[in-house]
C-alpha cells in the first residue's frame, strides 16, 4: 500500500532518513550563485528600487494580506526577468498551509510553489504577521526537488518571504546533496533585488542550457 506523506508534514529529519539528504557547506560545490552572473539594464534597475519601495510601504500597514507577497515582490521580479515568456512556463502547485500560535492566537501562511521548466522551483512564503521565514519552506522545496523528472542533473530552487530571499541547489548522486546561497535581505542597504535578479537569471541559463 502507497503511502501518502502530506509536504505540510515533511521536515529536514524526514528526508535525511528517508532519502539520506545531505548538506554540502563546501562553497565550491554551489558556486552558481556567485560565479559568472549576467548584467542587468538600467531598466531592470529601477523597476527594482519600485518593487523594494512598495514592499516596505506594505510593511508600514500591517497585517499583510494573504497573498500579497506574491503579488508585490515574486510576480515583478519574475516579470522583470522575463520568466512568463518562452522557453519559460509558470505552473503554480498546491499551496501548502502553515499555522502556528502565536500569543494565543493561530496565525495562517501559505507556501506557494512555482515550477519553471520542472528543474527551476520558485517557493513563495506568504503569511499575514511576519512570523515565518525562509526555513519554514526548506524541507517542502527541497522534497519537490527529490522528485524532479531530470534526477541526473542538478536542479535548482529559490525560497522568498518577500522580505528575505535564499537559493538552493540540488544535484542527485549516491545520495542527495544540497547547499544554499546567502540570504538576501529585501530591507537592506542598496537594493539586493539586483542580486536577486542576477542569480535567478544565471540559474535559469544553467537549467536551458542543461
Amino acid at each position: 500500500m502507497v503511502q501518502t506523506i502530506q509536504a505540510k508534514d515533511i521536515d529536514l529529519r524526514y528526508l535525511i532518513d528517508s532519502f539520506g539528504l545531505q548538506l554540502v557547506e563546501d562553497e565550491q560545490f554551489f558556486r552558481d550563485w556567485q560565479d559568472d552572473l549576467p548584467e542587468i539594464t538600467d531598466l531592470d534597475k529601477q523597476l527594482l528600487n519600485k518593487v523594494k519601495a512598495g514592499y516596505i510601504n506594505l510593511l508600514n500597514y500591517p497585517p499583510l494580506l494573504e497573498d500579497v507577497i506574491r503579488m508585490a515582490v515574486l510576480d515583478p521580479i519574475l516579470f522583470i526577468g522575463d520568466f512568463y515568456l518562452y522557453p519559460f512556463y509558470v505552473r503554480s502547485e498546491s499551496p501548502i498551509d502553515l499555522v502556528i500560535e502565536d500569543d494565543g492566537i493561530l496565525v495562517k501562511g501559505k507556501i506557494d510553489t512555482l515550477v519553471l521548466k520542472d528543474k527551476f522551483w520558485v517557493m513563495a512564503i506568504e503569511s499575514k504577521k511576519a512570523v515565518f521565514s525562509i526555513e519554514e519552506g526548506l524541507a517542502q522545496i527541497l522534497a519537490y526537488m527529490l522528485g524532479n523528472p531530470y534526477p541526473e542533473k542538478p536542479c535548482f530552487g529559490m525560497i522568498t518571504t518577500g522580505g528575505s530571499f535564499v537559493f538552493i541547489k540540488l544535484v542527485k548522486e549516491q545520495v542527495p546533496l544540497y547547499a544554499l546561497s546567502k540570504v538576501f535581505i529585501t530591507r537592506n542597504p542598496g537594493n539586493e533585488l539586483y542580486s536577486v535578479l542576477r542569480i535567478l537569471k544565471r540559474l535559469s541559463q544553467l537549467v536551458i542550457n542543461s
